[in-house]
């Protein structure tokens, strides 16, 4: 069977992700919000999906690549008449004291040699492709009308080829400026010019203000880059993926929408942020998770909206073919609804750094001793209660060793916080949950098999107990942390050095596929038990599961290594970070800052 690999690019700017595909077409955007209709959305459905391609008369060769350390990506088109390349951005950078990010994509067509001739075809759609939008003719764009707001295609290219999708020769550079709303009112080739120069010029030296080791740097780059546009920053949410219902394996019905915000990301997110210095993306998250702290909700979802809405009703678009032919397209997620008590652990710790690290002043949070108070009320209320687990288990509640980890890890934490503020009660009131936590860890122990189980009762293991090590609720030194990393390896590790979640039924029955952010955890376990060669040899084997741009999916097929899930998927991309990272420390690796 061939490697299945994802074939798009994406560019961004905090404010929407966009799909390239080889071919030129945009595959996938969501306006006017990550969480919105899509406006192109042939990823899901080449007939209704719309279209928005840039491609030559015959056959032709593709070569894609982004811009050295940028988020501006390039994809160069050759054929028997001659070759061409399309640059695709999203304007972002720093006017007026803030970021100008507006709703607008260019596209700039430069010929390279002879004289290739092409067709644009730009056909928008809107209410997930229930029907496509009017265009109206311009003198020098095309308007299109009938979703929420208009669409506008501004463009120095005859509009009359645009209408009769007419092939032309490309002989000189030509400019589409897609915006929403509000149209382009500057003059167009200057416009795009200054805004790829400036757009060039923030990504770079954003990745300059980073501090990222010298330890397979351009991947770390390419995944910071990654994870630095699916954060939504009108309210500092970071999304999951910027896509919907891409299948974890073909025809497994799991498919899901994973444009929202999962709490129990928060402390990867925020440990790998912290990892390359940029406080400010930091800070913003913790903005949106204390807007949702302080919303008077008695207990956390396990996600929310970009905006913090709380109601995400699952439903099903039947009238979509999907990925590849894979259905059901889903929009929305059930998983809103589930009960997962991790989070509350997950927060507290995420908060540890503006306590402990001195770059933060921790006296300017006048609020301090409410903030720990309310989360350690929350662990209070749920430490004896079972819940879905971090896999979400649709139909499955159990005391999960996992979710009392990271109540435990949230207690230490807690205390630690307690301690900078002096505050005796909550010192007292973390270690009193701390220890409860740990009780709930240690009855998942089979002391036989010298392995932590997934649940309490339960014989089934899980890639997620691999974090009883990297937390430090077992000592990396120990006996018993190697024990228990050995017999992980041994049931869920393949060949490959791909790892899946766990090997039981779910309520979609047995997982086919490998969860790369789990192959990424055990590579850290590894480091952390001194197993560093171990460690780098498994880190360099799951490089090679990217797709051309060095994009990462949810899920890899462990016998041929094709990309299946949401893609790409911001998980794996701060997994790949925080593991680099981890083994650049025990490495004494340098780190440029």
């Amino acid at each position: 069977m061939e490697r299945h690999t994802y074939q798009t690019g994406i560019v961004g700017n905090c404010a929407f992700i966009a799909h390239v595909n080889r071919n030129t077409n945009l595959d996938w955007l969501c306006w006017p919000r990550m969480d919105s209709t899509f406006i192109f959305g042939g990823l899901l459905d080449k007939q209704k999906g719309g279209e928005f391609s840039i491609l030559p008369e015959g056959s032709y060769d593709s070569f894609q690549y982004y811009l050295e350390n940028t988020n501006v990506l390039c994809t160069e088109i050759t054929t028997s008449e001659g070759s061409y390349r399309v640059t695709d951005f999203a304007p972002r950078f720093y006017q007026y004291e803030r970021f100008f990010k507006p709703l607008m994509l260019i596209r700039k067509i430069e010929p390279l040699e002879g004289s290739p001739r092409i067709r644009v075809k730009c056909e928008p759609v809107c209410d997930y492709g229930s029907y496509k939008l009017k265009p109206m003719r311009g003198s020098s764009h095309v308007e299109f009308a009938g979703c929420e707001e208009n669409i506008r295609l501004t463009t120095n290219i005859a509009v009359s080829y645009l209408f009769d999708e007419e092939f032309f020769v490309l002989n000189d550079t030509r400019y589409l400026v897609l915006t929403y709303g509000r149209p382009l009112e500057a003059p167009l080739v200057s416009t795009a010019e200054r805004f790829l120069r400036e757009t060039i010029t923030y990504w770079r030296s954003w990745i300059k203000q980073s501090s990222i080791a010298n330890y397979y740097q351009p991947y770390v780059i390419r995944a910071a880059l990654t994870l630095k546009i699916h954060q939504y920053e009108d309210t500092g949410a970071i999304i999951a993926a910027s896509t919907t219902s891409l299948p974890e394996f073909p025809n497994s019905g799991r498919n899901w929408d994973y444009r929202y915000c999962w709490m129990r990301d928060t402390y990867y997110v925020i440990t790998a942020l912290n990892h390359i210095g940029h406080f400010e993306e930091m800070e913003r998250y913790f903005g949106y998770i204390t807007d949702i702290s302080f919303s008077g909700d008695a207990r956390y979802q396990p996600l929310y909206g970009i905006t913090g809405q709380k109601t995400l009703t699952e439903s099903i678009l039947p009238e979509l073919e999907g990925y590849l032919g894979n259905k059901p397209v889903r929009i929305g997620n059930q998983a809103y609804e589930h009960i997962q008590n991790d989070i509350y652990g997950q927060v507290l710790i995420s908060m540890l750094p503006l306590y402990t690290d001195h770059r933060f002043i921790f006296s300017e949070r006048k609020d301090s001793a409410r903030w720990i108070e309310l989360l350690l009320n929350k662990i209070e209320r749920t430490i004896d209660e079972k819940d879905a687990g971090i896999w979400e288990f649709r139909n499955m509640a159990n005391i999960h060793c996992y979710t009392n980890l990271f109540q435990w890890a949230g207690c230490c934490a807690a205390e630690k916080m307690a301690k900078t503020i002096g505050n005796e009660a909550l010192i007292k009131k973390a270690i009193q949950l701390k220890n409860r936590a740990a009780a709930h860890i240690e009855s998942c122990y089979d002391p036989v098999r010298k392995v932590y189980t997934n649940a309490a009762g339960s014989s089934d293991l899980d890639a997620s107990t691999l974090q009883l090590i990297m937390m430090n609720y077992l000592d990396p030194n120990s006996q018993k942390a190697k024990d228990h990393l050995t017999a992980l390896e041994k049931e869920l590790k393949t060949e490959e050095g791909l790892f899946y979640r766990y090997r039981h039924s779910d309520d979609f029955g047995k997982p086919q596929t490998t969860f790369l952010v789990c192959a990424f955890w055990y590579v850290e376990a590894l480091a952390c038990v001194g197993r560093l060669d171990d460690a780098q040899r498994e880190f360099s084997k799951l490089l090679q599961y990217s797709n051309h741009l060095l994009l990462f999916s949810e899920d890899v097929e462990s016998e041929n290594g094709s990309q299946w899930g949401n893609f790409p998927q911001a998980y794996s991309h701060v997994g790949l970070m925080n593991a680099a990272y981890r083994i650049a420390m025990k490495l004494d690796v340098p780190i440029f800052l």
